[in-house]
């Protein structure tokens, strides 16, 4: 009887020992599943919060007026206005507008503006194909956080044909504006050259 003891405990005891190897494993591998997802999401979550603070600490804005960057009557002759002073590193100071106005009073407006060198400057603002603008704002909406940037304005320019756009340089501001004639909508962003 004893034979038959030993060799019935140690079958016993070599599937007892399987079954528990066999939980070990599986809990051992859903504990690093676990692990990795969780490791995953922390590193995205990290990721997008140091974009966003990146995107915020390069993209210093303040609200601005248009007649603070274009004096005279400019103040006059546009409504519903919304501005901003931004300064990117390794790049010059600008200014992005969005307003209502006539074009055809906006644009003289822009060309009597002072310039500091008339020899670097337009006379009179010309008319541009607006895709390279419309790539730009693309490309760049593409690595910017969610909600920073209203890509309703792109899907806007993108599919209406009317949409007319601008450059104009007096120096050292150098504009480039895109008019919306269904609205009377001008977005503008000036660089400042120094």
């Amino acid at each position: 009887m004893k034979k038959y003891i030993l060799p019935v405990v140690t079958a016993f005891l070599l599937v007892s020992c399987n079954k528990i190897e066999e939980k070990i494993d599986q809990t051992v591998q859903k504990t690093t599943e676990t692990v990795q997802q969780k490791t995953q999401q922390v590193v995205e979550e990290t990721v997008k919060k140091t974009v966003n603070e990146s995107i915020n600490s390069l993209t210093n804005s303040e609200d601005v007026k248009f007649n603070t960057v274009f004096p005279g009557t400019g103040a006059s002759i546009v409504s519903e206005e919304k501005g901003k002073k931004i300064k990117i590193p390794g790049r010059s100071e600008g200014y992005i507008f969005k307003y209502k106005a006539d074009i055809a009073v906006v644009l003289p407006f822009l060309e009597g503006q002072p310039t500091s060198d008339e020899s670097k400057s337009d006379k009179t603002a010309r008319k541009i194909d607006g895709q390279n603008i419309i790539d730009k704002i693309s490309l760049l909406s593409k690595f910017l956080p969610d909600n920073t940037f209203d890509t309703s304005i792109l899907e806007d320019i993108k599919s209406d044909k009317n949409i007319q756009y601008y450059k104009l340089k007096r120096f050292p501001n150098s504009s480039t504006i895109i008019y919306n004639p269904k609205n009377q909508t001008i977005i503008q962003y000036v660089e400042v050259n120094k």
